[in-house]
This record gives C-alpha cells, sequence and structure tokens, in this order.
C-alpha cells in the first residue's frame, strides 16, 4: 500500500483516533486524545503519529520519551497504537513504527520500549516482527482501593 501517508498527529485528529481506540477496544472511549496530542506539541521530544489514506485517519501511535528512569538511558516508550480495523494487515501499523522509529533515531535515542499483555498474542507478534523482544524489565502493579 504506497498511499499512507505518515505525518504528526493533529488536534483534528483527536475524533478519528478515539473512534479507531473504541472500535478496537469494543468499549467507550474515556482518553481525552485532545489533551495528550497538545501535551505532546508542548514536549516536542515525543513522536506521535497519525496514518492517513486520501485524507482519511486510517491509524496512530503515541509514544512519549523517558529522561531518566530505574538504569536505563532515555529512551521512548510506546505508549498506545490504533489502526482502524477496516485497515488492519496492510502494513499500516509498520509503516507507523518505522517513522516513529527514524524520528527517535534522529533524536539520538537508541532503545524503544513498549509493554503488552501477556495474553495479547496479535501485539505481541506485531511487535516481534518489528524487531522486539523482551527486555530485562518487569512490570510491577499496585492497585490502589
Amino acid at each position: 500500500m504506497t498511499d499512507i501517508v505518515i505525518r504528526k498527529l493533529q488536534p483534528e485528529d483527536a475524533d478519528a483516533i478515539s473512534h479507531i481506540y473504541g472500535a478496537i477496544t469494543q468499549k467507550p472511549v474515556e482518553i481525552d486524545f485532545r489533551k495528550i496530542i497538545a501535551q505532546d506539541a508542548q514536549r516536542g521530544e515525543d513522536a506521535c503519529f497519525a496514518a492517513e489514506i486520501q485524507g482519511r485517519v486510517v491509524g496512530f501511535m503515541i509514544s512519549y520519551v523517558l529522561n531518566l528512569g530505574f538504569g536505563i538511558e532515555k529512551s521512548a516508550w510506546i505508549a498506545t497504537l490504533g489502526v482502524n480495523p477496516e485497515y488492519m494487515g496492510q502494513g499500516i501499523g509498520a509503516r507507523l513504527a518505522e517513522g516513529l522509529f527514524q524520528f527517535y533515531k534522529s533524536q539520538g535515542i537508541k532503545n524503544v520500549y513498549t509493554s503488552v499483555r501477556w495474553d495479547s498474542t496479535d501485539l505481541l507478534s506485531f511487535f516481534k516482527t518489528l524487531g522486539f523482544n523482551r527486555s530485562n524489565f518487569i512490570n510491577l502493579r499496585k492497585t490502589l482501593d
């Protein structure tokens, strides 16, 4: 698919990515994507991209830079991504990731991380095809009452 345009997310993309996110999760969307896009614009070092076909947003990837952590250097983290279910399997997610990798490489960032549920085999497979492997981290959680 050659007519995919990868570009920075814009505030006017918020409704489209909210629709995509809802179509994937099959739940009401409570995330304020306008706020996320505005924060990205302010920080400038984060990479949040949209995939567009013929002027229609069909996918997105939201990531951020973590400047310090427990024993790691400055790194990028993919927070979430989504492709409109009508367009899945056409390489859109891979193109978004490619744009993200190029952006962070140009910023001198060497490592990109993400966190995926162990039972999300489709996402695990997707990230594996992009070259992701297990890291030295274990996700920890505390539930607050």
